[in-house]
């Protein structure tokens, strides 16, 4: 059985019921966020699977006497958080193992809280339910007769990798470093329609397969007067894509556009807060610069003085954050955490396109949604406050559009030091 499978074939609903009741979340919300967050470790460390450094500090946390299996069979214990403190910090040091640091952790938190519908903190919640769970029936491995070696490890997580691919939340892959889940379905099919064919019952593929390739003549038919950028968009479609999927994947144009953006913000590097968190950030990013004014004693706070979010994207004329959005919002989140003096006011603009109020509106939007999603990374609402200003206070022209997309933008100013 999967290890997935396995784990959440111990959660009984009387179980998922009681958890539910403590975090004030629906039942389904809780299945679909513990799954999640299984899927989510298993998956990480799938991803480094080939990375035996990595692997010789996995085993080692999960042979650690500290790691106690005997958790799998009292799961009410773990979910009301009556576990040895001992095993507390173990999981602690497998969860950082796995994402890095803390605000990579809350980033995986706030991801899984989105796909499951749930709060932020029922999100953390559940992730401190997944690490002793995986840790424990990994456990009972490394005390089997066969035992777990780093290579075993290895094998078994990347074999787990396809049945974990429809329950990590959105967004995972870029957080982690590329996390790649290969699709085991499609061959599947592909080769039961070749028998199928052999047997003789295949009569149905031929017309199917002309069917597909007028579909996507007609696709082509009607795109192939598109511009270069909807062209390009439209070149990883397969045949018989719907107008929606056209939509997404220009979408997802624009995003890599974006991310070409970003690798003109420099090298990343390592910064370490004072609090000990230590970030991973670009050298020539607003998190640097953040830390820098916060830290400058000969610079107050002022009303002149802000600083563009450089690595946030929305989904084109909504305020919905797009999941490439979370690193930044997570390094921004743990930098404040590590300055509680700190407040912070966040500014949304736009360009000059459309009607002035609705600008005004989806600016307001914009920023109030940053500002709750640094509420659930953690950082006291008290210490924040957002504003729409529209098309007021250009960075840049609005009459070309890469002026026009430096000032659609988000800000923020700190007030408080």
């Amino acid at each position: 059985m999967p290890l997935l499978d396995n784990l959440m074939s111990m959660v009984t609903p009387q179980l998922m019921g009681t958890i539910a009741n403590k975090l004030g979340e629906s039942p389904d919300a809780v299945q679909k966020g513990l799954q999640g967050g299984l899927a989510s470790v298993l998956g990480s460390m799938a991803n480094k699977s080939g990375d035996s450094g990595f692997l010789q500090q996995i085993l080692g946390l999960i042979k650690s006497p500290a790691n106690d299996p005997a958790v799998l069979s009292d799961l009410g214990a773990l979910a009301s958080g009556t576990v040895p403190q001992a095993l507390k910090d173990l999981s602690g040091q497998f969860l950082s193992a796995i994402f890095g640091s803390s605000g990579k952790q809350s980033a995986v938190s706030n991801l899984l809280a989105q796909e499951a519908s749930l709060m932020g903190s029922s999100a953390s919640s559940l992730m401190g339910m997944a690490a002793p769970m995986v840790m424990g029936i990994l456990g009972k491995q490394a005390a089997s007769a066969s035992g777990l070696t780093a290579a075993s490890l290895g094998s078994q997580l990347s074999a787990e990798l396809p049945s974990l691919s429809r329950f990590l939340p959105a967004g995972l892959g870029s957080l982690v470093g590329g996390l790649s889940v290969p699709h085991a379905a499609a061959p599947a099919v592909h080769a039961a329609a070749t028998e199928e064919a052999k047997s003789g019952g295949g009569g149905w593929v031929l017309p199917a397969l002309i069917g597909l390739l007028v579909l996507g003549g007609l696709f082509w038919y009607f795109l192939k007067g598109n511009d270069p950028v909807k062209e390009a968009a439209s070149k990883t479609s397969e045949a018989g894509s719907t107008v929606a999927g056209k939509a997404a994947e220009a979408g997802t144009a624009v995003s890599d556009a974006a991310k070409g953006m970003w690798a003109a913000l420099g090298e990343f590097f390592k910064r370490k807060l004072p609090n000990g968190v230590e970030l991973n950030i670009p050298r020539l990013g607003v998190e640097n610069k953040l830390i820098d004014f916060i830290e400058d004693a000969s610079k107050p706070a002022d009303k002149e003085t802000w600083f563009d979010f450089d690595r946030l994207l929305f989904d084109t004329g909504k305020a919905t954050l797009q999941p490439e959005s979370q690193a930044q919002l997570a390094d921004v989140a743990a930098i404040l955490k590590a300055y509680p003096k700190v407040h912070v006011r966040l500014g949304g603009y736009t360009d000059n396109v459309g009607d002035k109020a609705a600008n005004v509106k989806l600016s307001q939007e914009r920023a109030a949604n940053v500002e709750r999603e640094l509420v659930k990374l953690g950082v006291d609402a008290m210490r924040l406050d957002s504003k729409g200003y529209g098309e007021e206070h250009p960075v840049a022209s609005n009459d070309t559009e890469e002026g026009r997309a430096k000032n659609r933008r988000i800000s923020m100013r700190v007030t408080e030091k």
